[in-house]
């Protein structure tokens, strides 16, 4: 067959060229999407690879233990049967190994480690059990050498390739496992046994402070026994503490010395100082905090629809636009926009942005004071758009006089003669009935142009003039329209 194939490639050079070119493409496509899905893969760290291969290696070591085994103590001759079942403790181990890294995985934090769950203790569970075929299967010598080399590493490989991933990406995170906290624990404690509870301290600091506690303790044994026969010794030892201890030359460490001296020395004190009872402490107020109205009215808001909400708070509130009305309605607890506000209250939404808010109503200024003897002027002024608005202004009106008034005489006579207007109050005379237009008699109350005014206009307020042209009424009624819009009269 091959000689066939290198006759054949010999007869035909273009098809074999072709052929070796797309095999070769062929493998270089499958080399290059191995690669990038290897690359694409988010593999664990390297550490944590080399444990599990290292722990993979122990499992098949102690799989072999375990067909030893299966074949002499349990009596399996068929090899089918050994082949399916020796590895049983095996499987178990990897799957409860893999279950302990997803439960650590899923439980880590970034202070701690996270745990094992029971998946974790079934690992050693199992180790433990691997161990009796290995002295079974090779008595002591050799039984020891295969349980230390197939279980029992296999088993600490998984338990630190399960954690290793962990302290890799988490260096300070700490385990909560029961033996890790058990080991703390312990550790800490035989530390502080040792007198080594305050870490990062240097030997010459710690002679210091184990000196310092020598001369404390002896300190006080001289002042309850001055006398005896081991005064003399006890005096010359507390001499070499304080020496040792270098409160002669170290300011610090002579206020810890007496300070710890005067404590111990006070020591009796505590059974007679005087302290208060935590017993007799202020009872607690039936109501810690009093209602206010604006928390009751929220309460009883909150029970109720939105858009019931709207129209309570804008029967409360008529003069506020709907914006206002939304914020009211936020603050009391009931969240609703300006649109709900304006579908609520039917009231439409600007075809245009509303203008600027109307000023506050400035005082008006007193009447002003007319000296005697001067003669008060009747002028006429006028601005150049709209030349036909005249408002007559009194000489005496400006905040400073002058002794030569600039005047321009028009050079047409006025459309209408100037009436001077009395310097009192008008009496209210009603307007004839023959200006009324036909249309402003007899207007239900509400006007029904009302509504009709506040769909068209929204939130702004038109003037008297707009109203008058757009709807044809007269001046009472537009007035009437715009003073319910919320104009200022």
């Amino acid at each position: 067959m091959p000689t066939q194939l290198i006759t054949w490639a010999v007869d035909h050079p273009w098809p074999t060229a072709g052929i070796t070119a797309a095999a070769l493409g062929i493998l270089a496509a499958t080399l290059w999407a191995t690669v990038r899905t290897a690359r694409a893969i988010n593999w664990p760290p390297g550490p944590v690879l080399v444990a599990g291969a290292g722990a993979l290696v122990c499992t098949a070591y102690s799989g072999d233990t375990s067909w030893r085994f299966a074949g002499e103590r349990l009596g399996m001759v068929d090899s089918t049967e050994r082949a399916l079942m020796f590895g049983a403790g095996e499987l178990a181990l990897l799957a409860c190994a893999v279950m302990a890294r997803s439960n650590k995985a899923a439980t880590a934090t970034d202070t701690t480690a996270g745990s094992a769950g029971v998946p974790g203790v079934l690992v050693w569970v199992i180790t433990g059990v691997q161990v009796i075929p290995c002295y079974a299967t090779s008595g002591i010598v050799g039984g020891t050498v295969r349980a230390v080399i197939g279980p029992v590493l296999a088993g600490l490989l998984w338990h630190l390739a399960m954690g290793l991933e962990i302290r890799v990406a988490r260096p300070e995170a700490l385990s909560t496992g029961l033996p890790a906290v058990i080991g703390r624990e312990l550790r800490e404690r035989l530390l502080s046994r040792l007198g080594l509870a305050t870490r990062d301290r240097t030997a010459e600091q710690i002679t210091r402070d184990r000196a310092t506690a020598r001369a404390v303790h002896l300190a006080a044994v001289l002042e309850d026994r001055p006398g005896g026969w081991l005064a003399g010794y006890r005096k010359r030892r507390l001499a070499a503490a304080v020496a040792r201890s270098g409160a002669g030359t170290n300011g610090e460490q002579r206020h810890r010395l007496l300070q710890q001296l005067a404590a111990r020395r006070t020591s009796g004190q505590l059974a007679t100082v005087p302290l208060a009872s935590p017993w007799a402490g202020t009872p607690v107020p039936e109501e810690a905090y009093p209602r206010t109205p604006l928390g009751v009215t929220g309460a009883q808001l909150r029970t109720m629809d939105p858009l019931t909400v709207v129209h309570l708070v804008r029967a409360a509130h008529p003069e506020d636009t709907p914006a206002e009305v939304a914020a009211l309605c936020t603050e009391y607890g009931v969240p609703v926009s300006e649109t709900q506000v304006r579908i609520a209250l039917r009231a439409g939404n600007a075809l245009y942005p509303p203008s600027a808010p109307a000023l506050v109503r400035p005082v008006p200024d007193p009447a002003p004071v007319v000296p005697d003897g001067v003669q008060l002027l009747p002028l006429t002024c006028h601005q150049v758009a709209q030349a036909e608005q005249r408002v007559p202004v009194l000489a005496a009106a400006g905040t400073r006089t002058r002794t030569v008034v600039h005047a321009e005489v028009p050079d047409h006579e006025p459309d209408d003669e100037y009436v001077p207007e009395p310097l009192g109050p008008e009496p209210d005379v009603p307007a004839p009935d023959d200006e009324v237009p036909d249309g402003d008699r007899d207007v239900p109350d509400p006007d029904p142009l009302i509504e009709q005014a506040r769909a068209e206009y929204g939130t702004d307020v038109p003037g008297v003039r707009a109203l008058k042209s757009r709807y044809g009424v007269g001046q009472a009624r537009a007035q009437r329209i715009r003073d319910a819009l919320g104009g200022t009269k």
